[in-house]
């Protein structure tokens, strides 16, 4: 009997600000059971070790500590490696997301550059019809940002700008970083717990 595929998720995590948003992101979908694939840009790893003490010397050795122990698996995949198994649309994943995305990464996405494992993931995404989200965190956009993201949302990759809400009264910065993620997570239809709901 041929075993039953483990669903899984590619998670980018670019240069831009906001390097907790993907971490969170990661570990919600290990918590959920899922496995995921993470692709971390070189500017990504400075801002997770800026912002969040993250160590670069040894890169899959600090995946493997921060997201081990969950009910899924994290794989890591070196931004270089043009050969992973995510670079091949024949590879099935559930989607991708990119969060924090910076405007670099969503300019090459825009273009098809796949000059690298995470614009190459993202163009697979797109041309296998599978769900593709992108988190830009910038401001102000200037009109190639707003071009860009329009040329995508056309081609029907969800646009989630990292814009929180206040109307759930969010008490500590975790609080707006978990409704984020959750965002996120509802457009991809993904049950969750992470922030109070309008009406509840």
């Amino acid at each position: 009997m041929e075993a039953v595929r483990k669903k899984s998720w590619v998670v980018g995590i670019t240069g831009a600000s906001g390097s907790i948003y993907g971490v969170r992101l990661t570990e919600s979908l290990l918590s959920l059971g899922y496995d995921v694939h993470l692709v971390i840009t070189n500017a990504g790893w400075r801002v997770l070790k800026e912002e969040l003490g993250f160590e670069a010397a040894s890169r899959e050795a600090a995946v493997l500590e921060r997201f081990g122990g969950y009910e899924g698996q994290v794989v890591y995949h070196p931004i270089a490696d043009i050969g992973a198994t995510i670079a091949s649309g024949s590879y099935l994943v559930e989607g991708m997301i990119i969060m924090p995305c910076s405007m670099g990464t969503l300019s090459s996405v825009a273009h098809g550059a796949s000059d690298n494992l995470m614009g190459r993931a993202a163009d697979v995404m797109m041309k296998e019809g599978r769900p593709l989200v992108l988190v830009p965190r910038e401001t102000p956009l200037h009109a190639i940002h707003l071009e860009n993201m329009l040329t995508l949302a056309r081609l029907g990759v969800k646009i989630i700008p990292a814009m929180p809400a206040f109307y759930f009264g969010p008490q500590t910065l975790d609080d707006i970083v978990n409704f984020m993620v959750g965002k996120v997570l509802d457009s991809l239809r993904i049950e969750h717990h992470l922030y109070k709901r309008w009406g509840d």
